[in-house]
């Protein structure tokens, strides 16, 4: 039996080697172009920068809320500490808004699925229920793939993700988060920090004038 011969690879043409090494410089320049896009795309450094959606699901630019202090809340319906909550933030709404305070308020049924009222239902049954008048958006996810942009911010900010209903984020007039607190915690722990950045507030707009 004759031994197996081996036989070489023929070399690829000129074509085929001019086709690989276009096709190198493409895929080249396509990957510095992504680098690009990642590394040169200007970063967003203010909660006031995102759009978010309202009850009845109409895009608002929190860029409204701009020169304002906000505590921003990821709130629920049907918790156990839902009027608490409630009532607190509508308190903190009335002694300090509206011009230089508010209150905003995302529902979320990711904890304990306590949310489970489509956004118009929300807005309604706390107008109802409670009285409020801060501004209660579209029902959102703040955990997870699918998290709303805008507490995404929050959450990277603070480096405190919410572990349940009605965590507390206070942003500055400016859209950076300076505190947080967790739903267990009094309002009498809020109202120190709020006092202060909304006395800051005034105290720069009488320099101004």
């Amino acid at each position: 039996m004759e031994p197996l011969s081996v036989h070489p690879l023929k070399c690829s043409g000129p074509k085929a080697k001019v086709f690989a090494v276009l096709l190198s410089m493409v895929l080249c320049t396509m990957m510095l172009f992504l680098l690009q896009l990642k590394f040169l795309r200007p970063k967003i450094n203010s909660f006031y920068a995102f759009e978010v959606k309202d009850a009845k699901g109409r895009v608002v630019s929190l860029e409204k809320f701009k020169g304002k202090v906000t505590l921003v809340v990821n709130v629920a319906s049907d918790c156990q500490l839902t009027e608490k909550n409630y009532l607190a933030m509508k308190e903190l709404h009335k002694q300090f808004g509206p011009f230089h305070f508010s209150v905003l308020a995302f529902p979320c049924n990711q904890f304990g699925e306590s949310e489970p009222r489509s956004s118009q239902e929300v807005e309604s049954f706390v107008r109802q229920n409670y009285g409020v008048t801060f501004p209660i958006f579209h029902k959102i996810k703040i955990l997870g793939s699918e998290a709303e942009p805008a507490f995404k911010f929050l959450i990277d900010s603070s480096k405190r993700e919410p572990r349940w209903n009605f965590w507390k984020y206070l942003v500055n007039p400016e859209g950076q988060v300076v505190k947080y607190w967790r739903p267990e915690e009094p309002v009498e722990a809020i109202k120190p920090d709020i006092v202060e950045l909304i006395r800051q507030i005034i105290v720069k707009k009488k320099e101004d004038l």
